[in-house]
């Protein structure tokens, strides 16, 4: 029987200083409905300042996982991450006064506990899980990290963190998702650098407000320095845990399969999501071609003012209510603009492309029950990416992500694929007008 989604069930709130940044900051854990995911916002930039915690919205910092989305971005996720993640809280709008959640004691205890008291409940929908179908190994000079299948029900994880002769020497953690208790054996690891790392660190400007009473710095004796000491004599390794399953849960649901990893920090983490989200994906978009489609073209007239040659959506593949859309654009040589664009090498103009996805999006905006009566009108693109040309053969896959829907003003997130590539992404902004206005 397929497990529910979960939120939690009262708002979660801690406050403390930034890890990085040093800005006193209240991050609150709230409540969302069914199929919300893990969105952050910005309250302190206004409400619409909204970030899904999803790896397409990752940007590169040093030692930590940050997401931006148009001007707003949250520093150092990963610890509120993987206590969600450990708690199986799959919706939830994370409000945030600042700019980086508090650092606290450099662990994800703090959040663990706070959610934990809250409370977790389930909701009326069914969880999805991202499940490893085929291995995925990526490779940094001597770092490893690497996905495989599994039989569990869980994810099984493996981490060996290895300093060589230094100060931390190798260590093994070993953590199952299914049968180990994260809030005795994780929530509790701390950050951690060795002492030459740290004084790198304050060199370069960084964690000048920290003193190794508040963060773990490891001496040149492998002790903690200033009177700290080990939470678990294998600490740091746990950390780097729960950093893996925190950026793991960047997959926007539950993993399951088998994660080994070596020496990997976070753009590697990165990177494996990134792989596993596109096999996800591709093997997901290939078994909707296959089936029945939700909405034929003949439906679409009646629900597209668009005719030919203008009408750049055949079917629609799948629909999730107001929220999602996934749709096809068989791409054939009898294309009209190919005639011109270019003769000789035909390439589907990039406009035609996110004019596609608009009209896809504005199936989508056709599901809400506020906008019956209405006509969306484009008014804005931002974000738009063109990755590679589309030519005749190609199946376009389109797919529309409902980000706000109000009664005179609509936003969407879009994407367009060939088999396993991104070709195409946008956010596209639509005025609501009544459906007989001229």
């Amino acid at each position: 029987m397929a497990e529910r989604q979960q939120t939690l069930a009262a708002p979660a709130p801690v406050t403390g200083l930034g890890l990085f940044s040093g800005r006193k900051a209240t991050v609150t854990f709230c409540p969302a409905d069914v199929n919300h995911g893990i969105v952050f916002v910005r309250t302190d930039l206004g409400p619409d300042a909204r970030i899904p915690a999803l790896v397409q919205n990752v940007v590169k910092r040093p030692r930590r996982t940050t997401i931006r989305l148009g001007d707003a971005s949250v520093d150092t996720i990963e610890h509120c991450m993987s206590a969600m993640a450990a708690l199986g809280v799959d919706n939830a709008r994370v409000e945030i006064d600042g700019p980086e959640p508090p650092g606290l004691d450099g662990s994800s205890e703090g959040f663990y506990r706070a959610i934990l008291k809250a409370g977790v409940e389930p909701q009326d929908a069914d969880r999805r899980v991202v499940e490893v179908r085929e291995p995925v190994v990526i490779r940094y000079e001597d770092a490893v990290l690497a996905a495989a299948p599994s039989d569990g029900p869980g994810a099984e994880l493996i981490y060996e963190l290895d300093y060589g002769d230094g100060p931390i020497g190798r260590q093994i953690q070993a953590f199952s998702t299914d049968r180990d208790d994260y809030g005795q054996e994780l929530s509790r690891s701390r950050t951690f650098s060795t002492q030459n790392e740290a004084e790198a660190a304050r060199a370069a400007g960084m964690f000048t407000h920290l003193s190794p009473q508040e963060i773990l710095v490891i001496g040149h004796d492998g002790k903690p320095m200033a009177g700290n000491a080990f939470r678990f004599a294998n600490e740091p390794v746990r950390h780097k845990m729960l950093d893996l399953i925190g950026d793991l849960y960047l997959l926007g649901a539950p993993i399951r399969g088998r994660v080994v990893a070596y020496k990997s920090g976070h753009p590697m983490n990165h990177q494996l999501v990134r792989q596993l989200v596109r096999q996800n994906r591709s093997q997901r978009l290939g078994a909707l071609t296959l089936g029945e489609p939700k909405i034929d073209i003949r439906r679409l007239f009646r629900m597209m003012p668009h005719r030919y040659p203008m009408l750049l959506v055949d079917r629609v593949l799948e629909i999730d209510g107001d929220r999602r859309a996934i749709g096809v654009k068989n791409v054939t040589i009898n294309e009209p603009f190919f005639a011109g664009h270019y003769p000789g090498t035909p390439i589907m103009p990039g406009v035609l492309i996110v004019e596609a996805m608009a009209q896809l999006s504005g199936v989508l905006i056709g599901q809400s029950l506020q906008q019956v009566g209405k006509l969306p009108v484009l008014l804005s693109l931002d974000r738009v990416k063109l990755r590679r040309p589309v030519t005749p053969g190609d199946q376009l896959l389109l797919e529309a992500e409902s980000v706000r829907v109000r009664s005179r003003i609509a936003q969407m997130r879009c994407r367009a694929y060939v088999g396993e590539d991104t070709v195409a992404e946008a956010e596209v902004r639509f005025m609501m007008v009544d459906d007989d206005q001229d």
